[in-house]
């Protein structure tokens, strides 16, 4: 099913909840890229990934909702490898290649406890974690 209108702008009613909560930029991209993909692969699960991956290239998924990254590119391992057999685990939206500080700001807002003290990786699964629970709590 489409996810843009015939005017370009995106179905809010086609979009995951976290997208909803997102702001009309972000919407746009998954639903464009949503729409090229399914008109490439055919409805479902490769166009959901495609659309996922072109969203992660601009955007971080804090808390319930995606936010602009400060530099475009892959947001972990697997996005930098690219291609349907791509290496390395997701981060799950969680841009893992941004610096600690941004990490550590994340974390801060997310009320993630013990932050201070954990090593890059550590900060990346704990927002992973508290992302999934604020998505969860928010549907």
């Amino acid at each position: 099913m489409p996810k843009t209108t015939n005017s370009g702008n995106a179905k809010k009613s086609e979009l995951p909840s976290t997208l909803q909560k997102s702001d009309a930029k972000a919407q746009r991209t998954f639903a464009k890229a949503h729409d090229a993909a399914a008109d490439e692969y055919g409805e479902g699960e490769r166009a959901h990934r495609t659309a996922y991956s072109a969203l992660k290239h601009s955007y971080e998924k804090v808390g319930d909702h995606w936010e602009a990254k400060s530099e475009k590119g892959p947001s972990d391992q697997r996005a930098g490898s690219g291609g349907p057999n791509a290496k390395g685990e997701s981060a799950e939206g969680v841009n893992a290649n941004a610096t600690k500080k941004h990490l550590l700001e994340i974390a801060r807002r997310l009320d993630i406890r013990g932050r201070t003290t954990m090593s890059k990786d550590d900060l990346v699964t704990a927002i992973k974690k508290a992302n999934r629970r604020e998505s969860a709590r928010n549907r």
